[in-house]
Order: C-alpha cells, then structure tokens, then sequence
C-alpha cells in the first residue's frame, strides 16, 4: 500500500477549499482518507494563519513512514516548516541564473580554455 499525502478538494464551485489528507495512491481524490492533516484555503487572503493550518507533529510521522507528498502539498510542507532542505524547486525560475556572474570566454580561441585572470 502506498500512502500518499495529498489535498483533497471542498467547497463550491470558483470557491476551493482543500484538505491536507493521508490516503492511499489508488482511492479517489476525495475518497476514503487515513487521517486528516489539515487545510489550505487559497482564496482566504495573504494571512498565512487563515490560509492553512497543519498538524505538524502527524505530518512528520506520515513522512517519516514513508509517506509520499505530491507537488502542491510538499509546497505547503515547505511552507509550513517540513520541506526539503533546499525548500521546493521553482521549475520556471530563472532568478538563481541571473545571480550568477558568467565566466570570461573567449570567443577567438578554438580549444575552447577559459581566460586566466591577469
């Protein structure tokens, strides 16, 4: 049995609600659940306590387990305190690139070496 950690979608239609939920991979998205971890209300505003609220101590059972969170529930893990150490990976960013200074090539020399400093 693979035990996943996902949300689990309530509330009206243009007005989602989700619950942060332990269950198995093949139940349905709003199936039979585990154990509840929590919730996640992203229209309620930019107050982190009002947008969601987890039960941290549960949460790092289940992962300790060997439960497997999906992408937007890792995203509220790291959020929240449990993420990875390197926090989740942005996969459009392109921020870190332009931080990094290029190094000094020369473009007449055809083996390719870089510039040594002067």
């Amino acid at each position: 049995m693979v035990v996943k950690i996902r949300l689990a979608r309530l509330g009206c239609r243009n007005h989602p609600f989700y619950r942060v939920v332990v269950t198995d991979s093949k139940t349905p998205r709003d199936g039979k659940q585990l154990e509840v971890l929590g919730f996640y209300n992203p229209i309620s505003g930019k107050d982190d306590e009002e947008n969601m609220r987890l039960k941290l101590e549960r949460g790092k059972y289940w992962l300790s387990v060997g439960a497997k969170p999906t992408e937007p529930v890792e995203y509220l893990l790291y959020r929240a305190g449990l993420g990875r150490q390197g926090g989740p990976f942005e996969k459009f960013s392109f921020a870190a690139l332009n931080q990094e200074q290029p190094a000094n090539v020369d473009d007449s020399k055809d083996n390719g070496e870089l510039d040594s400093p002067p």
